[in-house]
């Protein structure tokens, strides 16, 4: 029996690595990273028009990575906190670990790695930011631990993701003071009720798996009509700190069509769902929240360039 060629063999390792990389990306929904990235780039629109002007690409691009780096940290150490749980949920069953298409030790490697392009990023960006990066890792690490402990989980997932446009922000102008941290912080309260809010909508598919195991959620304390309930009143706080971001910097009228077309697309996000029927979860969940993110932020960006 002959031996492979070089060639060949080389060849087949590429391979084997793009798929295991198709499976890491898969796993983590990378593509989701559309939720957070828009709101990360108005923070940094919005601190340019209040402070410095345009930064140029650099800090675009290392504001880019940081995002995408924190994500993936994120995503990655989630599935990995959720393996066991992962493989007797019906829903979640057929994942990357569960059906033992990653090692675990894999996807750890792909979350260090993500930490490390995260905080080198960080670094890029200025001192700050750096400094910060801890505060921002300990979200990142821990949101994924707090569905065994308490019902507030959603709340705690909303604030990891509303520090996008904070730290957005943070990279054009690294000054603290009331003045300066006022608009982001508001923007990324709204950011943390609108995801807490959708996140609160998602885990009502998981109502009775949650209370056969101890896990902790509004609905499976409360039950999915008061969870959506909550989940109304989260959006309706979320539409108005935007507006209230909005009015505190003076931004120009395509700001307020942004507020509008997100309160429009959040109506039309709970009128999807019901108690009793959450056929259209999905829709619900992924299409209208990713049309929510790239439409503030291009109206956001417009009412920028216009004042």
């Amino acid at each position: 029996m002959r031996a492979e060629a070089p060639e060949a063999s080389q060849a087949s390792a590429a391979a084997s690595g793009g798929r295991k990389l198709r499976v890491l990306l898969e796993s983590i929904k990378f593509e989701h990273t559309i939720f957070a990235l828009p709101f990360a780039y108005l923070g940094v629109a919005l601190a340019a028009r209040a402070h410095h002007g345009w930064p140029g690409l650099a800090p675009l691009i290392w504001v880019t990575l940081a995002m995408a780096g924190a994500r993936t940290v994120a995503m990655a150490v989630n599935r990995l906190a959720d393996a066991s749980m992962d493989a007797i949920n019906p829903r979640t069953a057929n994942r990357a670990l569960p059906q033992r298409l990653l090692k675990p030790a894999e996807m750890a490697g792909f979350a260090l790695l993500a930490g490390a392009v995260m905080v080198f990023s960080a670094a890029q960006l200025n001192p700050l930011c750096l400094a910060l990066s801890p505060v921002a890792a300990l979200f990142l690490l821990g949101y994924s631990y707090t569905k065994r402990f308490t019902w507030l989980c959603h709340i705690v997932l909303g604030l990891t993701d509303g520090i996008a446009p904070i730290g957005g922000w943070l990279a054009i102008n690294p000054t603290i003071s009331v003045a300066n941290l006022l608009p982001p912080l508001l923007l990324g309260l709204a950011v943390a009720a609108w995801v807490g809010g959708f996140d609160l909508i998602y885990a009502c598919q998981d109502i009775a798996f949650d209370r056969a195991h101890g896990l902790r959620s509004i609905p499976a304390r409360f039950g999915p009509q008061r969870a959506l309930e909550i989940s109304e009143m989260m959006h309706g706080a979320s539409v108005g700190l935007l507006a209230a971001v909005g009015g505190i910097l003076g931004l120009a009228w395509p700001f307020w069509i942004a507020v509008g077309v997100a309160a429009w697309l959040l109506i039309w996000e709970h009128r999807l769902v019901h108690p009793e029927d959450f056929s259209r979860l999905d829709l619900a969940f992924f299409n209208m929240n990713g049309y929510l993110a790239i439409t503030v932020f291009a109206f956001s960006l417009l009412a920028v360039i216009l004042g």
